[in-house]
């Protein structure tokens, strides 16, 4: 079918072509960007941690009074913790993912290197790779006689040294590439600047919070730091047995010293959900305004063919009457339809790539991948057909006999 037709009819009514262009134009953009941003906060939530995530429970207490000696509370506090029912594995430690702090350091492969080569989060604790669920993908778990105790390590005293370091996979890609890391060197956390020897890589273990970046989320290291005082505790059992766990370990811990509180106490899961809730807000508010959106694209390209329909119905009876098909009449407003779509879907592309260079300068997105340009076009496209397939549907239906007048 030729489109000449087509154009005349749209120039005999520019007003409201070019409004629906820019409608369609608006959309593409803010739906290409809208469906790019909802893709990475999914890909944000569905990061792997690197733990076994569904059979850790994580308790936080604070001391309503000094004790008189730490090391040997947080001792007898782990001893009561192992000896729960079900519990695999329980340890003090620095921090787990998606707490409320954070320790990081830098990594230096030399002792007089002036940058860091790595900026990584260190986790400290005692059994980290059993109790958190880690795969050793290479070299070994910390010996007994590499732990340093905490107390001794902040005494103030001669500076004790940590020998040894577990990294990731991902710390060892970074620094070495193509070789095995067992064995290097790193410097990262002594005092008196000696080395860590690496003797163990594991699969994964994602930093507490975003700091550096998604693409930086697999960058820790472990330390073997034993009776940590800081009041945080990770245990580990089966997920069928998780909730009587904690409530057992809560128990226990409050059996154990009355000179502090317990201030948050929850499974891993759970504090992963709360983690991310304001990435799942974000998901669904922008899902919820890009289909109103789509909403109102439909309605407004329904709207204008069912008034082109009724302002055209003489002149459509007229070619049935000089033998247009019902067929022909119908593609035509389809593909009258579809014009008016490409064209808005073009500018839409351009306008899609200057919101998301507003959205890079100002809230630090990351550029706009090509892909996401042809999935919001697809989706105008077909909204485009249904919302035009009933005034179409319609205007084929028009009889010749309109024509002369007898209607």
């Amino acid at each position: 079918m030729s489109i000449g037709p087509i154009l005349s009819s749209l120039k005999r009514n520019k007003i409201q072509a070019v409004l629906i262009i820019l409608e369609i134009a608006l959309s593409c953009a803010i739906v290409s960007n809208a469906t790019f941003m909802i893709s990475q906060r999914l890909e944000r939530m569905e990061r792997a941690t690197g733990l076994a995530d569904d059979q850790i429970v994580r308790i936080n207490v604070a001391g309503i009074g000094e004790s008189e000696n730490p090391g040997a509370q947080v001792r007898q506090d782990l001893a009561e913790l192992r000896s729960i029912a079900g519990v695999k594995a329980a340890t003090s430690l620095n921090h787990v993912p998606f707490d409320n702090s954070a320790w990081n350091g830098s990594v230096r492969l030399d002792r007089n290197q002036r940058g860091p080569s790595l900026n990584v989060a260190m986790y400290l604790g005692k059994d980290l790779l059993d109790t958190l669920g880690l795969t050793l993908v290479e070299g070994r778990d910390f010996s007994p006689s590499e732990y340093v105790d905490w107390e001794q390590f902040n005494s103030g005293g001669p500076a004790l040294r940590v020998p040894s370091a577990i990294i990731t996979r991902d710390v060892a890609e970074r620094l070495f590439p193509g070789q095995s890391a067992i064995g290097k060197e790193i410097y990262a956390w002594n005092p008196d600047n000696s080395p860590h020897r690496i003797v163990g890589v594991v699969e994964r273990l994602i930093r507490p919070n975003d700091n550096g970046g998604i693409e930086n989320a697999g960058f820790s290291l472990l330390l073997p730091m034993k009776d940590l005082t800081m009041g945080r505790f990770a245990l580990r059992t089966d997920p069928s047995q998780r909730e009587a766990v904690e409530k057992a370990a809560i128990a226990a811990l409050e059996r154990s010293s009355n000179r502090r509180v317990i201030m948050e106490h929850a499974a891993f899961t759970e504090v992963m959900r709360q983690y991310y809730q304001k990435d799942r807000d974000m998901a669904w508010l922008l899902a919820i305004l890009m289909m109103g959106l789509l909403a109102i694209t439909a309605l407004g390209l329904f709207g204008i063919a069912s008034f082109w329909v009724s302002q055209r119905t003489r002149s459509i009876g007229i070619r049935r009457a000089l033998g247009a098909t019902r067929r022909q009449i119908l593609r035509y407003f389809q593909l009258e339809n579809l014009l008016l779509v490409s064209i808005g879907i073009a500018l839409g592309m351009i306008g899609a790539y200057g919101i998301n260079q507003v959205l890079m300068s100002h809230y630090e997105l990351d550029r706009l991948p090509a892909l996401y340009l042809p999935i919001g076009a697809a989706l105008l496209l077909l909204i485009g057909q249904l919302a035009v397939w009933s005034p179409a549907r319609r205007a084929s239906s028009v009889a010749p006999a309109v024509a002369t007048g007898g209607f």
